[in-house]
């Protein structure tokens, strides 16, 4: 049933593509994106900055690796319409307990791990692209400003990464870790809807996962162990650098 919604889905993207090449101007500047293969299990990552990141997201990748899932909160399920949608389109719900949910009921510890574990078998025989926008809300100047640590970019979360790697180790041979830039400004929906977006620049730097894990980078103690913690951490902020320098000189390519 899964594969048949997928297509359907898969089917509505193209069909998407299709207008906006016939009816929008809008040029997609891609790199990175040739020895993506649609029978592999990714997970990507991306800086986030507009609901059209999504978009854009599903029209690059449509048919070069597998349809796009996101990890959603447990009880995003009970969303009217959307919440079915999800389920439908074998979005994987999980449930994660905070530090302080897991003090008062010690004997959970672990346990929202093993659920989403149980909830992700179905995707071990089904390839499946996991997405997960890392710095955890849009970016905007003003969030940036809080904590400058970046110029283009808010800080990483690794916990939602964390949790997918773990949850799914088995499974996932890459990671997808992908550079979207906007050189005319983040557009709106209503903007890329209505073709005022001329141009969307994608780059595309593929990660193979079994090598995090072989040196050492991660590990499933992420979840117990401080130093792991911090080194994962620590790598995940250096790829981050690499794409805020990366959206920098963009800006000097575009002269913006």
């Amino acid at each position: 049933m899964s594969i048949i919604v997928d297509a359907i889905a898969t089917f509505w993207i193209s069909l998407n593509t299709f207008n906006q090449n016939v009816f929008s101007r809008t040029v997609y500047d891609v790199e990175g994106i040739n020895e993506l293969n649609i029978d592999d299990w990714y997970l990507v990552i991306a800086n986030h900055q507009s609901w059209v990141d999504i978009l854009s997201l599903q029209r690059v990748f449509n048919k070069k690796i597998p349809f796009l899932k996101f990890f959603l909160k447990k009880n995003l399920i009970f969303v009217p319409f959307l919440g079915l949608a999800w389920w439908g389109l074998d979005f994987p719900f999980m449930q994660r307990y905070s530090k302080q949910f897991l003090k008062k009921h010690p004997h959970l510890k672990g346990k929202d791990l093993e659920t989403t574990k149980k909830a992700c078998k179905k995707f071990s025989y089904k390839p499946v692209s996991v997405m997960n926008f890392v710095e955890g809300t849009r970016y905007t100047p003003q969030k940036a400003n809080k904590k400058a640590t970046f110029n283009h970019l808010l800080s990483p979360k690794a916990g939602g990464v964390a949790f997918v790697l773990s949850a799914m180790k088995e499974q996932l041979t890459h990671i997808v870790d992908v550079t979207i830039y906007y050189p005319h400004g983040v557009p709106s929906f209503w903007d890329f809807a209505s073709g005022k977006v001329s141009r969307i620049v994608v780059r595309v730097n593929t990660i193979r996962i079994s090598k995090l894990f072989d040196d050492g980078t991660f590990s499933e103690n992420y979840f117990t162990d401080d130093q792991q913690r911090a080194t994962f951490q620590s790598w995940l902020n250096s790829q981050w650098k690499q794409k805020d320098k990366a959206l920098a000189d963009l800006r000097k390519e575009y002269q913006l």
